[in-house]
């Protein structure tokens, strides 16, 4: 089952941690780097990512705000915020869109239980 990621960070060093953590879960799935909301979106009309593990503090907008817009373009896309920025209204604010919360710096212990929930969900969609 190909499955390809796509990363949201305007700093290429946070998408290179959080690329090498799904490297080590998840060796066969590729990966898609944008780094800013509007690239991710220009990324998407040609490529669909399987699951999208986005920054929530960005330049151009922040990362709830590309998520709702992904969560509209790509209904059953589980998506990740990923930020050092833990309060309680962020939080909430992802699990309102249906978004799961991985802390910063991402690695692969904090990244497993959402990329194992997301293959689950994958394996089902595609059945």
């Amino acid at each position: 089952m190909p499955v390809t990621v796509l990363i949201v960070d305007d700093s290429k060093l946070a998408r290179i941690v959080a690329g090498k953590a799904l490297a080590e879960l998840q060796p066969d799935w590729s990966k898609l780097e944008a780094g800013s909301a509007s690239q991710a979106l220009e990324l998407i009309a040609g490529q669909t990512p399987d699951v999208a593990l986005i920054d929530f503090n960005m330049s151009d907008k922040d990362g709830l705000e590309l998520a709702a817009e992904l969560r509209g373009l790509l209904p059953d896309l589980p998506i990740a915020i990923i930020t050092a920025n833990i309060q309680d209204e962020i939080i909430a604010r992802a699990r309102e869109i249906g978004a799961a919360f991985v802390a910063k710096p991402v690695t692969a212990d904090a990244l497993q239980p959402f990329l194992s929930g997301a293959a689950l969900r994958l394996r089902s969609l595609r059945a």
